[in-house]
């Protein structure tokens, strides 16, 4: 059945209009981006399978061109016009918290750091550095490494809070996995990196993880 023949209140363009593009799930919302579907299978069909094929939203956001392309249905024109979408996203987040902006808004935060580090098929862990006043001053991505992991020095991130002159940090890092539950590892950086800025006075406001989802908050979860 084509999604025209749906009652209005289930077609996922009408759906998002109505009630906003938070009451879609993967599967609408990719299906919108992808507008049509193929011979026999709806726009919604298409995205499940390829949420399916991909294992998540995150996956197939992040997939590199080939791999991208040589999904049914896809090609190097919906791949351009993806990334187009995703850049603008970037982008917006980034006029939204420009240099010297305080941070007022948690969730501005929290999707400002999403978009920036949600697409990467490896780990980057990036280092948000605030004045005194908690204006931003900058956002680094210090370190880079594979699917599972990345190697975290806290004397470079000591090192680089200084040349900023920062007077707080939030950290962030990606979990291509897209679970954003942290690990052991993640705590235990954490808090070696919290003990190495407070002998600058530096404090560590949050670390976030993006994954799937709403990024996972250390200090709303009490671990700093």
């Amino acid at each position: 059945m084509s999604i025209k023949d749906w009652s209005a209140e289930d077609r996922p363009r009408e759906k998002l209009l109505r009630r906003g593009s938070a009451a879609l799930t993967d599967a609408e919302l990719l299906a919108i981006f992808l507008r049509t579907g193929s011979p026999g299978k709806s726009a919604v069909d298409l995205a499940r399978e390829l949420l399916a094929d991909f294992g998540s939203l995150s996956a197939l956001l992040g997939s590199e061109q080939q791999r991208f392309c040589e999904a049914k249905g896809l090609g190097d024109a919906t791949y351009a016009q993806l990334q187009a979408v995703l850049e603008m996203a970037r982008r917006h987040f980034k006029e939204a918290l420009q240099r010297g902006d305080a941070l007022t808004s948690p969730e501005l935060t929290r999707s400002y750091l999403s978009a920036q580090l949600r697409g990467y098929s490896y780990e980057v862990f990036a280092c948000l550095f605030l004045d005194n006043q908690h204006r931003v001053i900058q956002l680094d991505e210090l370190f880079r490494g594979t699917i599972d992991g990345a190697s975290v020095y806290p004397r470079e991130v000591a090192k680089q809070a200084l040349r900023h002159n920062a007077a707080a940090v939030i950290f962030a890092h990606n979990h291509p996995s897209g679970i954003s539950e942290p690990s052991q590892a993640d705590k235990q950086i954490t808090e070696k990196l919290k003990q190495a800025l407070a002998l600058f006075d530096i404090r560590v406001l949050d670390h976030f993880i993006i994954g799937d989802g709403q990024p996972y908050s250390f200090a709303e979860h009490g671990l700093l």
